[in-house]
């Protein structure tokens, strides 16, 4: 599963977006913070967590995203793609 941001809950702090290890975090128009699924792996291969939730300061605000739903296989495969490893 990929990870997504509650908007109703994000303040717009920018402690997720350094964290993301893919790069999967970027700002929207209105100060608020976004996840592409597409480049979200959980942190599966660099770290024991997601560290977007590990380092919010909002709890259940990065949440798993049940409409992006992926193996463990799959979140590694999509890290391969992205990082050539």
């Amino acid at each position: 599963m990929a990870y997504t941001i509650a908007t109703d809950n994000c303040t717009g702090c920018s402690a997720c977006e350094p964290e993301c290890p893919n790069a999967a975090i970027s700002e929207t128009p209105d100060g608020l913070f976004q996840i592409d699924p597409d480049l979200c792996t959980e942190c599966l291969g660099f770290f024991d967590e997601a560290q977007c939730a590990a380092v919010c300061p909002i709890e259940e605000t990065c949440i798993k995203d049940p409409e992006w739903v992926e193996t463990g296989q799959e979140l590694l495969d999509k890290k391969r793609r992205i990082h050539g490893e």
